[in-house]
């Protein structure tokens, strides 16, 4: 019984030698592992004080000296820092392993981490980078008017895609393969989500093929109140400033549903169309007799006219053996043709209507506002304010210049008319 007592305790004794020598050992492996890891962190803080003043100081002064404005976009957006960042989270994917090796196994979170802290790092460089590429080419004369933030904005989904794929793959240590599987069963939903997102893509593809809108175009759109000068085109909305200030914000998929004006091909063109009438009192037009034809001759621009017309009416009178004495017969001018005359000679000699494009008075339908006399013409400047000035112009003139022919403007009558014609 005694020698049983013995061996016992000295197989405790082994025992707890045993326990206290692998103690010691883990503790000693924690130990190491600590002090390696502060100094692997130390040399990360040092290369990222360092590439972060190169990102900084050294390229900020780098792309000062260059001619290219590439870099200088880069720099905006902070793409040098953002790979500054990637350095150190590098160095710690290298040496984490051989560091905490003993202690952590392979499948640790902590390695998930560092290697989705890369991935994130490396989409935050590729993003700064294409929103740079995109200022950078919407700068060039050939690509001003493209919907460059469109593409780029495409371009952002698609990297925001593959970085999400990418990070679950690593955390839930399954195949990027797996993720996009289960994606396919997803599709209904994913096209429902984003329905205006692939609405405004494939919207934004038919109108840069189609060369329908650009950056810059002055573009009315009545059913969303748009009208003034287009600023930006994303793939899911177009960015509207109105004349007034005013932002209208439109789907870019309305501009292939609905229609609009684009006054693009005014601008390009030679002139700006000016389309407006002026309503004749219809009791004022009246055949010209001699008396009111010499009177009519001595205006300038339609001297000549009348004296070609004169001489063709009283040939054919003569032929027919037409009786003068009743107007009704016969051929005869009218004053309201005289003046239409008039006005065909007066945009001709206009130096601000292009005399080049189509250029006409034509008489419209009467209507219980008198008889419309309109002039179709084109104005050599398209800028807006010069414009309306050109025709303010010209339309003072005719208002006025029409009671030299014997016609009245019709004007519905106001208050002071029914008092003067009670008086």
């Amino acid at each position: 019984m005694p020698a049983e007592t013995d061996s016992t305790l000295v197989d405790q004794t082994r025992l707890e030698s045993f326990f206290q020598l692998k103690t010691g050992i883990t503790d000693t492996i924690w130990q190491d592992a600590l002090i390696e890891g502060a100094i692997l962190i130390g040399i990360c803080a040092a290369v990222w004080f360092v590439t972060r003043f190169i990102a900084k100081v050294i390229m900020k002064s780098i792309s000062g000296k260059t001619k290219s404005e590439f870099d200088d976009f880069l720099l905006n957006y902070n793409f040098f820092k953002w790979v500054a960042n990637i350095i150190p989270a590098l160095i710690i994917e290298v040496q984490e392993r051989a560091v905490f090796g003993d202690i952590l196994n392979d499948h640790s979170l902590v390695y998930k981490l560092t290697d989705a802290l890369i991935v994130i790092l490396v989409t935050r460089a590729a993003l700064a980078f294409i929103n740079a590429t995109r200022d950078f080419l919407s700068k060039r004369p050939s690509l001003r008017d493209k919907p460059m933030a469109s593409y780029s904005q495409l371009a952002k989904i698609f990297i925001y895609f593959i970085c999400g794929i990418i990070v679950f793959s690593i955390l839930s240590e399954k195949s990027p393969i797996y993720f996009l599987s289960a994606m396919g069963a997803m599709t209904a939903v994913l096209l429902l989500i984003f329905k205006d997102t692939i609405l405004g893509f494939v919207a934004s593809i038919q109108l840069s093929a189609n060369d329908m809108i650009r950056i810059g175009d002055w573009i009315s759109m009545p059913k969303f109140g748009a009208d003034g000068d287009v600023s930006e085109i994303n793939l899911t909305t177009i960015k509207v400033i109105n004349f007034d200030k005013t932002i209208t914000t439109i789907p870019t998929y309305s501009f292939i549903s609905d229609s609009f004006k684009n006054w693009r091909g005014m601008e390009e063109s030679e002139g700006r169309r000016i389309k407006r009438a002026v309503n004749i009192k219809v009791g004022s037009v009246k055949f010209c007799d001699d008396a009111l034809l010499e009177r009519f001759s001595k205006v300038h621009l339609v001297a000549d006219y009348i004296e070609a017309k004169r001489s063709e009416i009283q040939d054919y009178n003569q032929d027919q053996k037409i009786d003068k004495s009743i107007l009704a017969n016969g051929r005869h001018l009218t004053n309201i043709g005289v003046f239409r005359t008039y006005l065909e000679n007066y945009l001709r000699s206009n130096p601000y209507i292009n005399s080049d494009m189509t250029s006409m008075v034509r008489q419209l339908h009467a209507t219980e506002n008198g008889l419309p006399i309109e002039v179709y013409a084109f104005s050599r400047d398209k800028d807006w304010g010069k414009y309306e000035i050109i025709v303010a112009d010209l339309f003072d003139h005719i208002i006025a210049s029409a009671p030299e022919f014997d016609l009245e403007i019709f004007q519905s009558p106001a208050g002071s008319d029914f008092s003067k014609a009670l008086s």
